[in-house]
């Protein structure tokens, strides 16, 4: 299992849950990246604008392609490279979305930059995590849920 951090912002998380935690579409140009997706992977969604953890998917099938516009980004920016997901820990409530702040000391991925710069590990689309990582978001995306 290798986990992933995908960042996306609030409006394409909710169109990911309108789908019912199916499927997730990755950017054009990380091609590369998605087609790393395995079977079991998990997958924590960092939110954008709002700097929080909104759930952890795991997932479902090998990386495939589908041009059919879902997500939205910059113009002529779209998410051809997909995976089907199932949904572990979910928080559709954005009240409950947890603070990445709030998780800082306790992520390992985070620490390779300086502190005062650590929103610089969520640029980009997608990245892998350590599996540490994924327990303490996974962990407190569960007691937010409760």
């Amino acid at each position: 299992m290798r986990v992933w951090c995908l960042t996306t912002d609030p409006d394409n998380f909710r169109r990911t849950a309108n789908l019912g935690w199916t499927v997730q579409g990755i950017k054009s140009r990380r091609e590369k990246t998605a087609r790393e997706l395995a079977v079991g992977d998990k997958v924590i969604y960092y939110l954008s604008k709002v700097q929080a953890f909104g759930a952890v998917v795991e997932v479902a099938s090998e990386c495939f392609e589908d041009r059919e516009p879902i997500w939205v980004s910059k113009p002529g920016e779209d998410y051809p490279w997909r995976v089907e997901i199932r949904p572990e820990v979910t928080l559709e409530d954005e009240e409950r979305w947890v603070p990445a702040a709030e998780l800082y000391e306790d992520l390992t991925f985070v620490k390779k930059w300086p502190r005062e710069h650590w929103k610089l590990a969520f640029q980009g689309n997608i990245r892998e995590w350590p599996e540490e990582d994924y327990r303490v978001v996974a962990k407190a995306l569960e007691e937010a849920r409760a």
